[in-house]
């Protein structure tokens, strides 16, 4: 029964989620909510879960869809969102570190095209200890929030 279940809930799971495991890091869906076409930043989102006894960090990301791709995060400063620039994400053992809207994130500056739903957009994660990981972010339905408007100065 409880089998039954469970088969049950994944076929309900969302057929756009993708994943995968490299060595102990699950890499969950690798996102970025479609860009408006004139966009000339994008913010990417993505779920990183060290399931192994070391620790790990990801330190930069890299893809051929942007002229820069740095790791921030978003502090509020007298009501304002401001992103700033990460050195590393660091993942202990058993962690999961979201990077989602509203806090840590992958910014795409320099957009070298267009990305439309759907579309699958190469990148390369970099970790201390794994290496170079090669992932796919999915374009998502857009969210609304325009990032190429926001303080990414890092002051």
């Amino acid at each position: 029964m409880k089998r039954a279940i469970l088969a049950l809930l994944l076929l309900a799971a969302p057929a756009v989620a993708h994943d995968q495991m490299t060595g102990d890091l699950h890499i969950i869906h690798p996102s970025i909510p479609a860009p408006n076409a004139t966009a000339k930043s994008a913010a990417g989102y993505i779920t990183i879960s060290n399931e192994g006894e070391t620790p790990e960090e990801l330190l930069g990301v890299r893809s051929p869809f942007a002229a820069s791709t740095t790791l921030h995060t978003t502090i509020f400063e007298d009501g304002i969102a401001k992103m700033r620039p990460l050195i590393g994400v660091p993942l202990a053992p058993g962690d999961v570190v979201n990077l989602e809207p509203g806090g840590m994130h992958v910014m795409f500056m320099g957009l070298t095209g267009t990305a439309k739903e759907g579309d699958m957009i190469p990148a390369t994660l970099i970790f201390r200890k794994a290496g170079e990981v090669e992932v796919e972010f999915m374009v998502d339905p857009a969210d609304g929030a325009d990032h190429s408007q926001m303080d990414h100065s890092g002051h």
